[in-house]
Formats: C-alpha cells, sequence, structure tokens
C-alpha cells in the first residue's frame, strides 16, 4: 500500500512523499489497534507532548526531502531517532548525504569594510540565512524560514547579542520571514511554526525594544489567500508607509496581496489583491513616488504611480503587456529592486535597467503613464550576458552587489557616475 502526500507553498515548495507500507505493516498496525488500551487521564499531556515532538520531526524530514539538507531544528532530536525514521521512510541514503555535507548548520556571514577588503567572517546557527538587514557597521539582523527567532549578530565580537521572538498564539515557534528598516524602527515579519498565524512587529532600531504590532493574522481551515505572510517589507519614507507584500500559489494560479501600514495609527491605508499577474517580485522607490513588480506570468515590469494611486487599475505595463495573458510563468526568478530614480530587474542571469526619461508622449499618455517615458537598456558588456540566475542585487553609492545561483562569490558592479 502506498500513500502519497503533496506539498505546495510558494512558488517553488511543490513535492510528494511517497510512503511504501508492506502487509507485514499494514497488520502491525491493526494489531495495535486491537489491543488499544485508552490512557489515563494524566497521561494526555504527555501523549499530547510526544505527538507535538513527532510531528516536528515529520517536518525535519519533509524540509530534508525538500531542500537534501538537514534544517537547524533537527538538533532538537537524537541522530539514532533521525536514523531510524530515514530507514522507515527510505530516505536514509539522503540523510547520510546530508550529514555528510560539511557546511551543515555553518551559513557564514562575512562583513566588508568600505574598501571592499575582508572584514571579519563568522558562522551562524543558520543552514541557510533567509533574510539579513545590516543596521550598523558592526550589527546585522538575521533570520531564516526554518529557525525560530530573529537574531541580532555582533559582527565585531562574533556573537548573538540578543534574540527577538514573537509570542503566538499557539505558542510554536516563530521563523523570519522579512526584515525591513526605517532610520528609526525596525520591521519584522514573523510566522508561527504550525503556518497558521503570523504577524508583524516594529521595534525600536537603537534599543530593539518592541513598539509596536500590526497585521496580525490567525489561518482558519484552508482560507490561507486570507492571511498571507509578509515575505517582503519595503519602507516608502516620502509618504511614512510601510509597504508588506505576500502572495502564495495554489490551484487557481499565483495570489498576492500588498498592504501600505500606516504605523502610527496601524490602519491600512492603501491595499491591493493580486490575482492576474500577480507579483513575483515587488520593490518601492522613494524618488519615482511609485511601487514596481515583476509579473509572474509575463516576466514584464509594471508601475504603479502612487501620486494617482487607483485601487482598481493601479498597474502600467512598462514592456510587452500582450504577455500577461500567456501565463507561462516568464517572471520565474525575477528579482526587482529600486536604487535612486533607476530601478533594475533581473531575468535569468541579465539585469535590466529602466531610467525615466524627461520627456512626453501621446503613446505613454494612452498607457496610462501620463507624461512619464521611461526607457529600458541591458547592463554589461556582452560577455556579462547569459550568466547563472541571479538571486540577489544589493546597492550602496555607486556600486551594485549580485549574488547568482549556485555560487558562492559576490559580483561587485561599479558607475562611474557618483550613484547609479
Amino acid at each position: 500500500m502506498t500513500i502519497a502526500v503533496s506539498f505546495f507553498r510558494g512558488y517553488h515548495s511543490k513535492f510528494t512523499l511517497h510512503v511504501n507500507f508492506s502487509k507485514a505493516d499494514v497488520e502491525k498496525h491493526a494489531n495495535r489497534e486491537r489491543n488499544f488500551v485508552p490512557p489515563r487521564i494524566d497521561n494526555l499531556l504527555d501523549i499530547a507532548f510526544e505527538w507535538s515532538l513527532y510531528v516536528t520531526l515529520f517536518s525535519v524530514l519533509l524540509s530534508l526531502l525538500r531542500t537534501g539538507n538537514l534544517p537547524s531544528k533537527a538538533r532538537d532530536f537524537d541522530l539514532q531517532d533521525l536514523i531510524f525514521e530515514s530507514k522507515f521512510y527510505g530516505i536514509e541514503k539522503l540523510l547520510v548525504s546530508s550529514m555528510s555535507n560539511p557546511s551543515q548548520f555553518e551559513a557564514k556571514i562575512t562583513s566588508f569594510d568600505w574598501s571592499l577588503r575582508k572584514k571579519k567572517t563568522i558562522l551562524t546557527q543558520f543552514t541557510v540565512v533567509d533574510s539579513m538587514l545590516a543596521f550598523s557597521p558592526s550589527m546585522v539582523a538575521a533570520g531564516a524560514t526554518d529557525f525560530s527567532g530573529l537574531q541580532i549578530l555582533d559582527l565585531e565580537n562574533g556573537i548573538v547579542k540578543e534574540t527577538l521572538n514573537w509570542e503566538n498564539v499557539t505558542k510554536s515557534s516563530s521563523t523570519v520571514q522579512a526584515i525591513g528598516s526605517s532610520p528609526e524602527l525596525l520591521f519584522v515579519s514573523f510566522e508561527s511554526g504550525r503556518r497558521n498565524s503570523n504577524s508583524i512587529l516594529v521595534y525600536d532600531l537603537h534599543s530593539l525594544s518592541m513598539m509596536t504590532e500590526v497585521g496580525h493574522n490567525e489561518i482558519f481551515g484552508a482560507d490561507i489567500d486570507s492571511a498571507l505572510p509578509a515575505t517582503k517589507l519595503n519602507w516608502l519614507s516620502g509618504y511614512n508607509l510601510l509597504m508588506a507584500s505576500g502572495s502564495h500559489s495554489g490551484l487557481s494560479g499565483v495570489l498576492g496581496n500588498i498592504k501600505f501600514w500606516d504605523i502610527r495609527s496601524g490602519c491600512v491605508a492603501w491595499e491591493l489583491k493580486e490575482e492576474s499577474d500577480c507579483f513575483y517580485d515587488i520593490t518601492v522607490s522613494d524618488n519615482l513616488s511609485s511601487e514596481l513588480k515583476v509579473g509572474v506570468n509575463s516576466g514584464e515590469v509594471f508601475l504603479a504611480d502612487l501620486r494617482k494611486f487607483d485601487e482598481e487599475k493601479p498597474w502600467v505595463c512598462l514592456g510587452d503587456d500582450s504577455k500577461v495573458v500567456r501565463r507561462k510563468k516568464e517572471g520565474y526568478g525575477c528579482k526587482i529592486e529600486s536604487h535612486g530614480s533607476q530601478v533594475f530587474c533581473s531575468k535569468g542571469g541579465d539585469i535590466e535597467l529602466w531610467s525615466e526619461v524627461a520627456m512626453g508622449s501621446v503613446k505613454n499618455s494612452e498607457d496610462g503613464l501620463g507624461d512619464r517615458v521611461f526607457r529600458k537598456n541591458l547592463m554589461g558588456k556582452v560577455k556579462d550576458l547569459g550568466g547563472s540566475g541571479i538571486t540577489t542585487m544589493a546597492f550602496g553609492g555607486n556600486k551594485m552587489f549580485v549574488t547568482r545561483k549556485d555560487q558562492q562569490n559576490v559580483e561587485v558592479w561599479q558607475s562611474s557616475a557618483r550613484g547609479f
């Protein structure tokens, strides 16, 4: 007898676990059921605790299947328990391969000074650092989607200075989905370990004391689309608003939610529901007074002008809008970021640079951009095109930092001007 369990969360987290039971296994469990003795009341808490541990252990094995690596919470279990369970599910070879990986539990953070000379490297408790934000030359906030709590790391001394957690209703772990900041505040998107609740906590950036909580969601039943955790946080200083965005893949396609939070009142100023060509990645630009996204289906760049925000039809395509209806997932893996008055969008191993041009156009007026015109250029020389897929783009002054899939080096692109 075979039981198949399918999981689908996010864009690339779909997999199927096949569990094979022999006839002897079925008979053994049937005998256990016939000889079952109801537990005493004073044993119920112990049983609940054991069941909770088993569920966590099973999630460790699922993470091993999905990523090929053991998550950090595998440390909570005895190695013999992991070996026994991996043998039962027929994934012992995968466990051995993961345990033989020298990088297991050793995600590293390396800091550089302004001249880009190597400064210091520290080991972390994370398997992978999914979110990271430097808020001073020596202090970094780091978190992971499979590790509880946001860690404040002291790079100079190589220690965890403080760990920030969210006390959720289920009393389970609180994993970090996104980090953002303003000049005075630190924003953290948390999700409960059971993935049935999430929230955004606001901290004072200097004292790290919690100021307030916004966007608290509890998910009931299968209604996950109503309470998506924020996986990207962007501060829009010109409007004093925090953009929180998240998306989910389901049978009906990719659905997304974008909210602009007024932190002072704790209320939502604007909200967008994404259905048609939902964003794969999204950002905001103060200089352009705009919100920008790359569509998951079309792979094209879209702009929403915040000065004349239309919640019904906010998006204007800067590229080929005929791709919107093709539903070919051309935006899969694309990244979009803004720096100054320019927009950078990665497609595969290439980077598109979008710049606003100061001129009028009848055509663009018909397109909904008014007198705004944007021009696209491919960055780099011919030899730079077509490299490995880009995973991160970050900016500082006149430099852009790029990381690529399956590569451990960081590319540094430098503009001849003062800034990009």
